[in-house]
């Protein structure tokens, strides 16, 4: 199996608030629907990010739901830290929850917490050590 992720799947409680929230408040394009079942993003080179109608997750996985929300949280970087509060606003403005204000972490980057509309947990980071090479591959 090689290392890498092409699709993240969030069981989300309503298709529709997360649709408003990431579609109409944060501006990501949708790739494909299917009304109140999933909503498909491009969220990045060979990446979807897939909003799906958690019973019906739940079901095809064949198990059943956990208590509270699971521990995962996405990470997205920016170019600055200025960029991690500007994106910070943005999600405030269209509904997150901030859960962890944008700060100086103790190893030199520049990070904020918001919480979608399921809770799940989005990392705004500004990483001076991140870079990217032309193959893809992460230098940190």
């Amino acid at each position: 199996m090689q290392p890498r992720v092409d699709f993240i799947s969030l069981g989300v409680r309503s298709v529709d608030a997360s649709r408003r929230f990431y579609v109409e408040g944060l501006g990501w394009p949708v790739h494909r629907e299917v009304p109140g079942e999933v909503v498909f993003l491009q969220a990045n080179h060979g990446l979807i990010l897939s909003l799906w109608n958690a019973a019906q997750m739940q079901a095809e996985a064949g198990t059943d739901a956990p208590a509270g929300v699971p521990w995962i949280t996405l990470s997205h970087n920016v170019g600055s830290a200025e960029e991690v509060e500007s994106v910070m606003r943005q999600a405030e403005a269209a509904g997150a929850d901030v859960v962890a204000a944008p700060k100086t972490q103790p190893w030199g980057g520049y990070t904020g917490y918001f919480a979608d509309p399921d809770g799940f947990r989005w990392e705004i980071a500004f990483n001076p050590t991140w870079t990217v090479d032309a193959g893809g591959r992460v230098t940190v």
